[in-house]
């Protein structure tokens, strides 16, 4: 399993409340969550975000209400994960749920660039910033989560 994209960064503690803000909660509209998705931390993000873009974070990401919309929000408006140097623990298992794969590599947050182009493999944890030719290593899913995000989230996972 496999991403490449463009980055979008963002700094420390963005939380579910700006990932998806709570005024679209109403709706369990992937399509719609996603049409609102940081917009306001980056209202140009939907208009700039393409299938297989990557986000990259400070620390903290996803703090906050411990809502799946705010990963289910992100996976819809097109981004393949996110990068982060480390994530509340509630975003971090409902991404898991979700079938969005989250990364946490300090030094890549770190050094990762806006408009980068990166590619991630979520087998072994190589992220590649194929813009600087850097490489960072991140901490690769053990097998049985790697089964749960492949299989698109934890329910489709355990379908017979």
């Amino acid at each position: 399993m496999n991403a490449k994209g463009t980055v979008h960064k963002y700094g420390d503690d963005v939380n579910t409340d700006v990932i998806i803000p709570a005024r679209y909660l109403n709706t369990a509209s992937h399509a719609e969550l996603a049409a609102h998705c940081m917009e306001d931390i980056d209202k140009d993000y939907v208009k700039n975000v393409k299938p297989g873009d990557v986000v990259v974070a400070g620390k903290n990401f996803g703090c906050g209400s411990s809502r799946e919309h705010a990963p289910i929000a992100l996976k819809a408006s097109g981004a393949s994960c996110v990068i982060a140097k480390t994530f509340a623990r509630i975003f971090y298992r409902n991404s898991i749920n979700i079938g969005f794969p989250i990364l946490e590599c300090p030094k890549a947050a770190e050094e990762i660039n806006p408009g980068d182009s990166v590619a991630v493999d979520f087998d072994t944890g190589l992220i590649t910033d194929e813009t600087t030719g850097r490489t960072y290593q991140a901490q690769p899913y053990p097998e049985f989560l790697q089964k749960i995000i492949k299989s698109g989230g934890l329910m489709e996972s355990i379908k017979g």
